[in-house]
């Protein structure tokens, strides 16, 4: 059974008829007519195409007037325009209106299929994308965490196991594979979850700080403690604390975590009376934790009073099935985040993204999606948009776009990209925290200000609304 439509819009009824015959056995699809641009809108309006192949100069309404109309009610409708040899301007007028190609009259009707069998590629691509963002939206997001594989599948059979209970948990796994969302579905599924959720980046808080921070202090406990501070862990009493990246606090820390966890209390820095916790702990590591037991760096009972309900999450490299879905969830989320229109991957950066190493994992493939909506000017974005040559390594900086201008606005571009995806790249890392970002790069924080006004760069699309703590 043939699924694929397009539609043919000529004045010249000799001309629809060969083009009929010709497509419909060369592209495998059904072909439908239109002698005007308003009949073709009629049929539009009563049926689905993949494609619109109309041509410029008909009488009545022409086919700019039948693109720019088309592109109104269906912007994703993939439209090829059809124009005589000698009006090219025009049709690169078409173009910029929104028309995915166009072929000049009189034409090879080899090439012409040639063209057109690209054109429904990417249509093709287009339904796809929309499917994947409804199939997102629908049954394939599990607490924002985004994967069908049979491996992500487990991992959420496993966060509803465990947030039933009320047990510690510790969530291992590389950088950037969602141990923050991992935390905050375990809070949101359990009893706790009308009870406070308070995150702790541990290893961006120096240890002295940490300390006060996490059990909080007396009134003239050190020399600028003016007042009594709760700290985080009474913050969170009755709900959940999560101490992300527990794998880089000092043992000096860890001692005085291990006590909480063992008798449910703490001594705020300058007490000398002990303050009880009704708290959840969720803890999480991108470290070897066995490791730094066995060189002395990560107390080994401090190590299995966390360790109670284990979930690990799997580096992106181990679900590639997912890699589409999580980009397509990406894509749709930043586009909005950023007020961007709708995009899509081209096939060639799809393949591109399914084969990389993603040594980053989803934080990494972030990154590269706010930079390709960023950086693409089209509905689409390609690899050249980041300058990726293929599945591991970027191109170098200084691409084909930019070799034909004169040194000087070749130079401004190039630096423009790389501020924007450095800053960028550095910016969601920090979660929009320009001073964290600023600590990140080694910068000082009015020096990274400066630069991100330089180049129109703002932190707010970076932070997250949802995060806590």
């Amino acid at each position: 059974m043939n699924h694929r439509s397009i539609l043919i819009v000529d004045d010249e009824h000799d001309m629809l008829q060969l083009l009929k015959r010709s497509l419909e056995p060369e592209l495998n699809c059904h072909a439908q007519t239109a002698t005007s641009g308003e009949q073709a809108l009629q049929l539009l309006e009563a049926g689905f195409f993949d494609l619109v192949l109309a041509d410029i100069k008909m009488p009545g309404m022409d086919g700019l007037r039948l693109l720019e109309l088309i592109k109104k009610d269906s912007p994703q409708l993939t439209v090829v325009m059809m124009t005589a040899f000698g009006h090219i301007e025009t049709a690169v007028e078409a173009m910029k209106r929104g028309a995915y190609d166009f072929v000049t009259k009189p034409f090879d009707l080899d090439a012409l299929a040639v063209r057109l069998e690209k054109a429904l590629e990417r249509s093709q691509l287009l339904n796809e994308n929309i499917r994947l963002q409804k199939e997102c939206r629908e049954q394939n997001v599990f607490q924002n965490i985004v994967g069908k594989s049979a491996v992500m599948q487990r991992v959420y059979e496993t966060i509803q196991m465990v947030a039933k209970t009320d047990l510690t948990v510790l969530i291992t796994g590389e950088s950037g594979t969602g141990k923050d969302l991992t935390a905050r579905a375990i809070h949101a599924l359990g009893s706790r979850s009308k009870g406070p959720l308070v995150a702790v980046n541990c290893p961006t808080v120096p240890e002295l700080i940490l300390e006060s921070e996490l059990f909080g202090y007396k009134k003239g406990a050190f020399t600028h403690a003016t007042r009594d501070k709760k700290g985080l862990f009474q913050e969170a009493h009755r709900g959940t604390i999560f101490l992300d990246e527990i794998g880089d606090v000092s043992p000096t820390i860890q001692a005085k975590l291990l006590r909480v966890l063992q008798e449910k209390e703490f001594k705020p820095l300058g007490d000398t009376h002990s303050v009880a916790v009704d708290v959840r702990i969720v803890a999480s590591t991108n470290q070897a934790l066995r490791e730094k037991i066995k060189n002395g760096e990560f107390r080994e009972d401090f190590f299995y009073r966390l360790n109670v309900l284990p979930i690990h999450l799997p580096a992106l490299r181990e679900h590639r099935e997912d890699i589409p879905l999580i980009a397509s969830h990406l894509l749709e989320k930043h586009c909005r985040k950023l007020n961007k229109p709708a995009k899509t991957l081209s096939p060639e950066l799809l393949e591109i993204f399914v084969n990389r190493a993603w040594k980053g994992n989803v934080r990494e493939m972030e990154n590269l999606i706010m930079q390709g909506i960023l950086f693409s000017s089209g509905d689409e974005i390609r690899s050249r948009d980041l300058g990726l040559t293929d599945g591991s390594s970027p191109a170098c900086v200084v691409d084909s776009t930019v070799q034909d201008l004169p040194y000087k606005q070749a130079k401004e571009e190039t630096l423009q990209r790389f501020n924007t995806t450095y800053i960028n790249s550095l910016l969601t890392r920090s979660q929009g925290n320009v001073t964290r970002a600023a600590r990140l790069c080694g910068m000082e924080r009015q020096a990274l200000q400066q630069v991100m006004r330089r180049y129109g760069i703002t932190a707010e699309p970076f932070r997250n609304p949802n995060r806590t703590g």
